[in-house]
């Protein structure tokens, strides 16, 4: 079998496994979000480096919807340059750094119905155990995506022992193997084929749509961000206008006390 096929189906058996065993939680933090959602409050969704995907992958997306805000943070998701300015080795260290996820915290004024994504498939990096102890510190849930195997495969370098799983009100496994890729080709020391790019963005689209789906049972219709890659289609302009004017509006409480 060539690698690309046993490369799809690799993938297609973790995703299998994905809705066999993460169904119960996608809907439990679905259900947290669509009222959360519902009462005025943001989710936002944060991760570093390549995972920053997942984030983008939920909000500004076609099928997106209002609540959700990505807390992308250029410094550690600009990468693509590799070596030189903007290279590599900077997010990758900055990742390391303690205190640098609560001076990113501080620059926010959360909500009492505020709650987190907290995507990471290690979950062990100092900078995301430290965010989400800033957010349970604030009062606000927090919903991980994380691959089981890789954390329970890892020591803990944070101070404090804790990992995103121990941290987090609700875990979703993305299914990935410790390291993340899953193909082994003969000659390579390194495996090949990563999937949480797969997997996690099943996961986010599983849950943005159960989130629709309870809002709407909330009496809470989403305000959609719609495709707006057909010329000419005025209700599609329409519907874009609206989508910035209500995201305008929810995130108004994070720049007034009332």
């Amino acid at each position: 079998m060539s690698a690309a096929l046993s490369y799809f189906d690799q993938t297609l058996q973790r995703l299998q496994q994905l809705k066999e065993t993460q169904s119960e939680e996608i809907d439990r933090a679905a259900e947290l979000c669509a009222h959360r959602i519902a009462k005025g409050g943001l989710i936002f969704c944060f991760g570093a480096g390549h995972s920053r995907m997942m984030c983008e992958e939920m909000t500004p997306r076609q099928g997106g919807f209002v609540g959700f805000y990505a807390l992308v943070e250029l410094a550690l998701s600009n990468h693509s340059a590799i070596i030189g300015p903007n290279g590599l080795r900077g997010p990758l260290h900055l990742e390391k750094v303690h205190g640098y996820a609560e001076e990113i915290l501080k620059s926010f004024r959360f909500g009492p119905h505020d709650a987190f994504i907290i995507i990471s498939t290690s979950g062990i990096r100092p900078l995301i155990v430290e965010m989400a102890l800033g957010v349970k510190e604030r009062h606000m849930p927090v919903i991980s995506v994380v691959s089981r195997a890789h954390s329970d495969a890892t020591d803990a370098p944070h101070p404090s022992g804790k990992k995103l799983v121990d941290i987090a009100d609700i875990v979703l496994d993305n299914q990935c193997p410790p390291g993340d890729c899953i193909l082994e080709l003969e000659g390579l020391q390194w495996r090949t084929g990563p999937i949480s790019t797969v997997t996690g963005g099943m996961l986010m689209n599983m849950l943005r749509v159960s989130v629709a789906e309870k809002l709407l049972a909330l009496g809470h219709p989403p305000v959609l961000l719609p495709s707006h890659q057909f010329i000419g289609n005025t209700s599609a302009e329409h519907q874009l206008d609206l989508f910035y004017d209500s995201y305008r509006k929810s995130l108004a409480h994070l720049f007034t006390d009332e």
